[in-house]
């Protein structure tokens, strides 16, 4: 980083937030130029981790000053993206809003004032500032650098100019919107871009003393915590890091069933916190389906490490397996963009056609995404499969053999892409996870993803050859029982594949909640398979990293359809073929011998034609990931059924914070990746220790009275199906008996997207208001949410809202200014508002709502009231509003639970894909 000099350049004016994302198809004839200081991608990367280096810098001359960056999409998964979908940061001239204008006026003011930010407040996705803070009324500046530190914190998981609902639950400022919370952002990005310039070193909350204001140590004290405790820094195998565990633990027994990366990185973190760590592993070995096998033969003896579980790192942007790598010394080997296509008699296809027929495949996806937006809640009961299928029979375009081969080698790749059939992928969500992707490259760790997991386990206490059977909790504690032994523990975590949960095979007693028992049903667990082969020398070339070749076999499109070259990072000449879709469910009876000639036959029709002679192998391995008990399959799918909503039902803690679960099945943002699994086990450790805290402290850890957050929100979503006064995006709930003025009624506030349209009522000033501060880069995991707000007010002051003139702008202006009330998420409300919604229930009795009448009517009465409730909600998550503000009263359903979303006003709006996967 670069010290701040005198003249402050054109971002050290603004805290990080005064970004924009722009669909790239919007913007005509960009010009993009790369950015001096940022590196590009080579092949090998030695710094997965520094601020991007795919992000580009517009040409200044241009009329559009943008930074952007590429991410291929999930459909791209075996194979490099041809065209990228972009993100794209507007570039900022020097200067501060002018209040009258959309443009930046020349400044060299280092502050901007509370008046200013309040002027753009309304159209940023920060909630109204209620008060200015007691202690400084501007932003202020750590140095030079906030937007390339924002741009790191977003690879981080964090939104540039708003706060995640984690750091929201946590407290992690007092008030929520305003200058307090932007200089908190600003401290958060400045603590992460320091621990990545140098992941080797601790990083201590002394280091920033100097150059944050002492008005804001608060703030740091709070930014620092947060990011520790969470495990966003100071995480991994430096030595420095492991430094800090202590000899002597302090803290209560903590069992973790499973050394996967999950397991292995809530271990050292729980560790690190003081607590006793034991954990049980089924396996003789760490990692689960993370394996990397030494193959060895030969006269020359010679040696190749395979990776026969999760092998990509799926982005390295802010990955943190990337930054245990750095911390290794491991430089990574960036999977490289040539990926020839051979046909059945094993010549290469046609250029044109390949390119016709991709084109024509993405097409169709693409018409599936448009289709499933229409059909609305219907699109919940339908497969990708049929979608795909019927589009491609629709469009009637002749089509040959040959093509229709390479047709089914993309529905291969799309099936590896996410470990499942597509005749079983949700048409609605099978990509959900797509817009949180980590982006970069996706890259191979020389040597194997098995030094990762050899480190990560060194001096961890596992215990090998452990099948747990039985996991008793309750408010005592946990009793985890494997064989004939017992380990009792203050708590456990649970980090056991999605196939395990499936199959039953251990007892929970108390049984599980029945949400969570539905989600692990709903939820789809795929498989993928490797023949992995040791030959004597590499016959291949090493020009390429990856080769497809082609079946005339619908049914077994997927056998053996990819090979990956794994000569130059392996240590020895080695090629791995996948066996993916059905055909990997047919590969778990196949005899390995047959499986071996059938994959020579495709080596020797590819490259015997050339004149090159195809060895036979030294050594050869087939996995066998369905047949394992310890995993039963590969990695999770949104199934048809399901949705993004039932990773967070897995990722529930049960029994009053005692058992905990981890996994790549229970993150929502990044399933199916190896990253995944390893910031699940992070995120626990967290949780648990904050039960743990809050147990040693007599404090009650907050949730609803009821007990389940979950039970509570739906509650409250249901009353708000039939909300007693609807205006504008305003909508409440009151007891109908009571018509006193002074009675409570609880007043909800609904967002969307960013607005495009002027709102009710509103006058051109307000439409063109200076609003470009505070508009929001919405990172890519959080733009399909809605945001639902709320605040407990009385009937009279409900009234008067109403008659409010000049759009939801001017009564959000009211009620915040006028009123003075403070908009806050679910959680927020307190247990006032707890027995206020209880009271409305209980006044409303069991009338039925509209919705359930209306579906009756209209046919729909053979369904289950469950099926019906989801069927709500997910065309909430499909059906989609151009507007800042949604009308729908029932569009804060999500599986039955409200959005607990204290985050930001207007969500933003950008749809980019990429991909993940455990295996692969």
């Amino acid at each position: 980083m670069n010290p701040p000099d005198d003249i402050a350049d054109q971002f050290s004016l603004f805290p990080p937030i005064p970004f924009t994302l722009y669909d790239p198809h919007e913007i005509p004839n960009p010009e993009p130029i790369s950015v001096p200081e940022l590196n590009p991608n080579p092949s090998p990367i030695t710094d997965p981790t520094p601020v991007p280096s795919s992000i580009q810098i517009s040409n200044p001359s241009s009329s559009h000053n943008i930074l952007s960056f590429s991410i291929p999409k999930k459909r791209r998964r075996g194979r490099p993206q041809r065209g990228s979908t972009s993100f794209n940061i507007p570039h900022f001239p020097i200067g501060t809003l002018n209040p009258n204008s959309n443009e930046f006026s020349s400044s060299s003011s280092t502050s901007i004032s509370v008046n200013s930010i309040r002027n753009s407040v309304g159209s940023s996705n920060s909630l109204p500032h209620i008060a200015a803070p007691d202690t400084s009324d501007e932003i202020i500046v750590i140095n030079r650098e906030s937007t390339a530190e924002a741009v790191l914190a977003l690879t981080a998981g964090f939104p540039a100019d708003s706060l995640t609902d984690e750091e929201i639950d946590a407290g992690v400022v007092p008030v929520i919107g305003g200058i307090e919370q932007v200089n908190y952002i600003l401290i958060r990005n400045h603590i992460i871009a320091k621990w990545r310039e140098n992941v080797f070193n601790w990083i201590a909350k002394e280091m920033f003393i100097d150059s944050i204001p002492k008005h804001c140590h608060t703030l740091l004290d709070s930014a620092y915590n947060y990011l520790v405790s969470h495990g966003f820094i100071n995480f991994g195998v430096a030595p420095a890091v492991k430094e800090k565990i202590p000899a002597e633990p302090d803290k209560p027994n903590v069992v973790i069933i499973g050394a996967g990366l999950a397991g292995l990185a809530a271990a050292r973190q729980m560790m690190r916190f003081g607590f006793k760590v034991t954990v049980l592993e089924g396996r003789k070995r760490a990692g689960g389906r993370v394996y990397t096998k030494k193959m060895e033969g030969g006269g020359n003896r010679v040696s190749a490490a395979a990776e026969l579980g999760g092998s990509v790192l799926t982005g390295t942007l802010g990955n943190p397996l990337g930054i245990v790598a750095r911390q290794l010394g491991s430089t990574l080997h960036k999977v490289r963009d040539k990926c020839p296509l051979y046909c059945l008699d094993g010549k290469p296809v046609d250029a044109d056609m390949d390119m016709k027929v991709e084109t024509a495949f993405n097409r169709l996806l693409d018409k599936a995404s448009r289709l499933r937006q229409l059909m609305g809640d219907v699109s919940v009961d339908v497969s990708l499969g049929a979608a795909l299928e019927t589009f491609w029979q629709v469009d009637g375009e002749e089509v040959n053999a040959e093509e229709m081969n390479l047709f089914n080698w993309h529905l291969a790749n799309l099936e590896y892409a996410n470990a499942g059939l597509i005749s079983k992928l949700s048409l609605a969500f099978w990509d959900q996870d797509d817009p949180y992707d980590m982006g970069g490259d996706h890259c191979f760790l020389p040597g194997g993803n098995g030094r990762l997991v050899q480190a990560l386990a060194e001096n961890v206490p596992i215990l090998y050859e452990k099948t747990v059977q039985t996991i008793r909790y309750g408010n005592d504690g946990v009793q985890v029982i494997a064989g004939n032994q017992v380990f009792e523990c203050d708590m456990a975590l649970c980090t056991v594949p999605l196939g395990v949960l499936k199959s039953g095979s251990i007892k929970f007693i108390p049984e599980l909640p029945q949400r969570k028992l539905d989600g692990i049903k709903r939820l789809g667990f795929g498989l993928l398979n490797k023949v992995a082969m040791l030959f004597p020398h590499v016959f291949w070339g090493t020009d390429l990293d990856t080769f497809g070749h082609l079946s005339d076999d619908p049914s077994r499109r997927g056998e053996f359809f990819l090979f990956y070259s794994y000569a130059t990072v392996a240590g020895g000449p080695l090629l791995i073929a996948l066996v993916a879709g059905e055909a990997a469910h047919n590969f778990e009876s196949m005899p390995p011998t047959d499986a071996v000639t059938r994959v020579l036959q495709i080596l020797k029709g590819i490259y015997e034609p050339q004149g090159i002679n195809v060895p036979e192998p030294i050594q050869t391995v087939c996995t066998r990931w369905g047949s394992d008990p310890f995993s039963l399959g590969s990695y999770s799918n949104v199934a048809v059924g399901a949705s993004g909503d039932d990773y967070d039902i897995l990722a529930e803690s049960v029994g009053d914070g005692r058992l905990f679960f981890a996994g790549e099945a229970t993150t929502r943002r990044y399933p199916a990746t190896m990253h995944g699994a390893f910031l699940s086990g992070l995120r626990e450790a967290a949780n648990m220790a904050r039960y743990a805290n809050a147990r040693s402290l007599r404090i009650k850890v907050d949730r609803s009275p009821s007990k389940n957050a979950h039970s509570c929100a739906s509650l409250l979503a249901d009353l708000f199906r039939e909300p007693d006064l609807e205006f504008g995006s305003f909508s409440v709930i009151f007891g109908r008996k009571n018509a006193d003025p002074k009675s409570a009624a609880i007043l909800r506030v609904t967002f969307n997207e960013q607005r495009k349209k002027s709102q009710e009522g509103s006058t051109p000033d307000q439409q063109h208001s200076n609003k470009l501060l505070f508009q929001q880069l919405q990172s890519h995991f959080n733009q399909r949410q809605q945001l639902h707000v709320y605040t407990l007010l009385s009937r009279q002051q409900v009234l008067e809202l109403r008659e409010v003139r000049g759009g939801d702008e001017m009564r959000l202006n009211y009620l915040c200014e006028k009123l003075g009330v403070k908009l806050v998420g679910r959680k927020g409300l307190g247990s006032t508002a707890d027995s206020v919604i209880a009271a409305i229930k209980a006044q409303r009795g069991n009338r039925k709502p509209a919705s359930t009448l209306l579906a009756l009517k209209t046919g729909s009465s053979k369904l289950k009231g469950g099926t019906l409730k989801r069927k709500l909600v997910r065309r909430a998550k499909i059906v989609r509003n151009g507007n800042g503000l949604a009308p729908p009263p029932s569009s804060n359903l999500v599986n039955g639970k409200v959005l607990e979303e204290t985050r930001t006003i207007h969500q933003a709006s950008s749809d980019t894909l990429v991909p993940g996967q455990n295996q692969g």
